[in-house]
């Protein structure tokens, strides 16, 4: 059988014979971040959206004629940006479109190419972020909601009931975020052990363990499957094509689903996947889990991202603060 030459990735040769533009650079810029350092699609997408952004705001300047007084003015024109329905740009995304280009303008010095400094380039202060979670009577009653009462040997549960108990479940049970459960399919999935390896944000591999409520589930529902779709969690429409599955589900039903839940179980608060991954690492950390361990059964890559759970931990220093402190001292009044 011949072999398929792969793709070649076109290089850039910057001189001063022949000035590079700015559209040429960046394709270079999304190949190295596509090759060179792993990045994932949506990641050269967005990077490719904010820097074509700058550069048609900034009419194609050439990397020399960038200076910190045009990121000045590029971050007001983004601070004031209105889109078609009036609504300006949040801060974080504001700093999106800085990081990008600071990231661009250091791949442009590794080259050689003068241009400014990426350190000059500082982003917004962001307000401290709160995390929405559910609170235990919540969490119950949103896990109980796909049976409603019913159990797994019920000849009146569906299938449908089944998967969905089984979601949520795999949720809690292990903080996935709500891309990496649409992804799993049975290869990956031993239900006779208790963890398994998901590749998560920038392709990363971490073990991710499952409660014994999960596997239970979950092999309630693989027992009623009787199709060999690979993905774990199928839809179960039998009005299409007359089959009964059609696929995996995205995340968008997935979120569907949990939301749907929500509103059944009584819950006011919006509900997503992700505020199941709050309640995780928020059950983790009230039962005595360090910050560090989280941070790995997150996949975070920076403490950083993990520290906005950090409220939690202030109320367990408060309860041992309260335990604790000064109970030999006599109390006043």
């Amino acid at each position: 059988m011949p072999r398929v030459p792969l793709p070649q990735v076109r290089r850039i040769t910057y001189t001063t014979n022949r000035m590079a533009k700015s559209s040429e650079l960046i394709t270079d810029y999304l190949s190295y971040l596509e090759v060179e350092r792993n990045r994932s699609e949506r990641t050269v997408k967005n990077y490719d959206f904010y820097l074509r952004r700058f550069f048609a705001w900034a009419k194609d300047a050439q990397p020399e004629a960038i200076t910190l007084d045009m990121v000045r003015a590029y971050r007001i024109w983004l601070n004031r940006y209105k889109n078609d329905q009036g609504q300006g740009m949040k801060k974080n995304t504001q700093n999106y479109h800085l990081i990008a280009l600071r990231s661009f303008l250091k791949y442009l010095a590794k080259r050689d190419i003068k241009t400014l400094a990426p350190e000059k380039i500082e982003l917004a202060r962001m307000p401290e972020r709160s995390v929405e979670f559910l609170d235990a009577p919540e969490l119950e009653r949103l896990l109980a909601a796909p049976l409603d009462g019913a159990k797994a040997v019920d000849n009146n549960v569906s299938i449908l009931q089944l998967r969905d108990k089984a979601i949520l479940e795999m949720l809690f049970s292990t903080g996935l975020r709500v891309s990496e459960l649409a992804g799993l399919n049975r290869k990956i999935i031993n239900l006779q052990r208790e963890e398994f390896t998901v590749r998560g944000k920038g392709d990363k591999p971490r073990v991710v363990f499952m409660s014994q409520q999960a596997r239970y589930w979950l092999k309630q529902y693989l027992d009623r499957r009787r199709d060999v779709e690979p993905a774990i969690f199928v839809s179960h429409d039998r009005a299409a094509n007359g089959r009964d599955t059609v696929g995996g589900l995205t995340p968008r039903s997935i979120q569907r689903t949990v939301e749907h839940y929500a509103t059944a179980a009584g819950i006011t608060k919006r509900i997503t996947p992700h505020t199941v991954r709050h309640t995780f690492a928020t059950d983790l950390l009230r039962n005595g889990a360090d910050i560090r361990s989280v941070q790995t059964l997150l996949g975070h890559a920076s403490i950083t991202t993990t520290q906005i759970y950090t409220h939690i931990t202030d109320e367990r220093l408060r309860e041992v603060y309260n335990s604790f402190h000064g109970k030999r001292r006599k109390k006043d009044g």
